[in-house]
């Protein structure tokens, strides 16, 4: 990204600078095309997977579930009934969209075959996931989910498909996405993207799924009242969603981070929000609805040391709470 700031030229102008520009953002699309596993599909750059979300959806009369992101949901007609481990059924996949993984839960959902939309932002780099595997008409993904910049995203459309353009101006993007494209954090998504396909390949979220279930494993310990959300059914390694009846996540979430952990009630995105999980909800946990779930995330530097450290401090508060509600 240093490099790209140096770089000052358009990379929509013809000259020797712009065409610098342009060989950079070229670049990015060429990497993010092998590394998401979207060879001969189009990619659109834009400001994050928010963007891309309403530019695949807006004006289209999808269906999809009450756990997508709000990115999505604001677009959808949610009918897609949601089973108690966080699985979608999808009767019309022409007619739907659905997360390929959810950002709260981290549950993984099984894409059928047609699909028209998914949102692929936290699989893609934590997962073995290809969009052309997939078979989906549509994919959205930001960068920052893999350790890129954040403000810049994707949509990956399947080759012969168009959009209409909701930012409309000077055509940049294939027509898709008009404004000057920002060169220096296009060029950090193609190195972000780059880097976790060759993580994912060296096994590094293997090793960060077994902190996560060492993390589990000494957290259930510590409160046996504890409810781990979607622990039945395939999820993202990086990803614990749990609760305790009765202890708000907020409340645990200020703990925590006077403790030196920053952890999460629900999605980031719902950060400093009080209405409830649309997620939880769908999914039947009504022992957790007033309460609510916190979300733990670990990372690729993350040490098991560090795992056991915080399971000892959430304990610690967990032992506060029990007594204060004695």
């Amino acid at each position: 990204m240093i490099e790209a700031f140096d770089v000052v030229g358009n990379p929509s102008s013809v000259h020797a600078e712009g065409r610098r520009a342009k060989a950079i953002v070229e670049k990015a699309r060429a990497q993010i095309a092998a590394a998401f596993g979207a060879e001969g599909a189009d990619i659109v750059f834009t400001s994050g997977a928010t963007e891309a979300a309403a530019l695949a959806l807006a004006g289209r009369d999808l269906k999809g579930a009450e756990i997508e992101h709000d990115a999505v949901s604001a677009w959808i007609t949610p009918d897609l009934s949601v089973d108690a481990d966080g699985r979608v059924s999808v009767p019309d996949p022409g007619q739907s969209t659905l997360q390929k993984a959810n950002s709260e839960t981290g549950v993984i959902q099984d894409l059928p075959p047609g699909l028209a939309v998914s949102d692929m932002t936290q699989a893609f780099g934590k997962l073995p996931v290809a969009f052309n595997w997939e078979g989906c008409d549509m994919a959205l993904a930001s960068a920052h989910k893999l350790g890129g910049p954040k403000g810049v995203g994707v949509l990956i459309l399947r080759q012969g498909l168009d959009v209409t353009a909701q930012l409309r101006g000077g055509g940049q993007e294939m027509g898709r996405r008009s404004g000057t494209e920002n060169v220096a954090a296009i060029a950090g998504f193609g190195a972000a993207a780059e880097a976790a396909a060759r993580d994912l390949a060296n096994g590094v979220w293997a090793r960060v799924e077994k902190l996560r279930n060492i993390l589990e494993n000494a957290i259930a310990a510590a409160g046996n009242e504890t409810i781990f959300v979607g622990n039945s059914t395939p999820r993202l390694p990086n990803t614990s969603c749990f609760g305790v009846p009765g202890w708000k996540a907020e409340t645990q979430v200020m703990a925590m981070d006077l403790a030196g952990y920053a952890i999460s009630a629900g999605s980031a995105c719902s950060s400093g929000k009080t209405r409830k999980s649309r997620g939880l909800r769908a999914m039947g946990l009504s022992a957790l609805e007033d309460s609510g779930a916190i979300r733990v995330s670990l990372g690729p530097d993350t040490t098991e040391a560090e795992v056991l450290g915080f399971a000892e401090a959430w304990a610690a508060q967990f032992r506060k709470h029990r007594a204060r509600a004695a």
